[in-house]
């Protein structure tokens, strides 16, 4: 009998790191942004051009979100590696309804955040070049009404697929993706590494994080 698990929500630190992709007001890019960096600004100015767009009703605001996210991020690649071990052992089918599940399970989770964190300021500060394909995007979240120093938060942007991507971000040095794989494997070592039980656990998660607030 599956052992159940009531929530598993990603780490708050973890949700702040890639909410703030989306969300903070920015500061100018160097003169001299490379293509990683510019894409991760660019991306940064359309999140805003939603966000401050009046016209938008809550759920037109929330369906272009999700868009640009999911044209943002890898969210497969993502997921497959949050399946460590048992994604050697899961069925095809299993691997890819559970990509559907962590799509929309991650989608629902950053629209319940995204709107938190509107006056939060992202600092572009440089990147590092890991190889051809595989980028680091180094930024400073700042906090204007905060005496806190600014936190450091960076972007692995990949470009192997054809197209630049987002496959993971990191709040100060945490990787949202290791967290996640730590949890989803903990998840499946107590339900007998049961792929379906994580894809409902989430697909309940994404109805209840989708749930408007009273």
């Amino acid at each position: 009998m599956p052992i159940p698990v009531r929530s598993m929500p990603l780490a708050r630190r973890a949700f702040l790191a890639f909410a703030v992709l989306l969300t903070p007001l920015l500061l100018a890019a160097p003169a001299a942004a490379t293509p990683a960096e510019n894409f991760v600004n660019d991306n940064i100015q359309k999140g805003l051009e939603i966000l401050r767009d009046k016209k938008l009703t809550t759920v037109q605001r929330r369906d272009q979100f999700k868009a640009l996210l999911l044209g943002l991020v890898d969210t497969r690649r993502i997921a497959v590696y949050t399946l460590g071990q048992y994604r050697n052992s899961a069925s095809p089918a299993d691997v890819d309804a559970f990509a559907g599940a962590f799509q929309n399970y991650a989608a629902a989770a950053y629209q319940t955040y995204f709107a938190k964190y509107t006056d939060q300021v992202l600092k572009i500060t440089g990147s590092t070049q890991r190889n051809p394909t595989d980028f680091i995007v180094h930024t400073q979240l700042i906090d204007p009404g905060s005496s806190q120093p600014p936190a450091n938060v960076a972007f692995r942007v990949r470009t192997d697929a054809g197209k630049m991507v987002v496959v993971d971000v990191a709040y100060e040095g945490i990787w949202l993706s290791i967290q996640q794989r730590d949890q989803f494997v903990g998840f499946l070592g107590q339900n007998n590494g049961n792929v379906r039980t994580l894809i409902a656990h989430l697909s309940d998660l994404a109805v209840n994080l989708g749930k408007p607030a009273n």
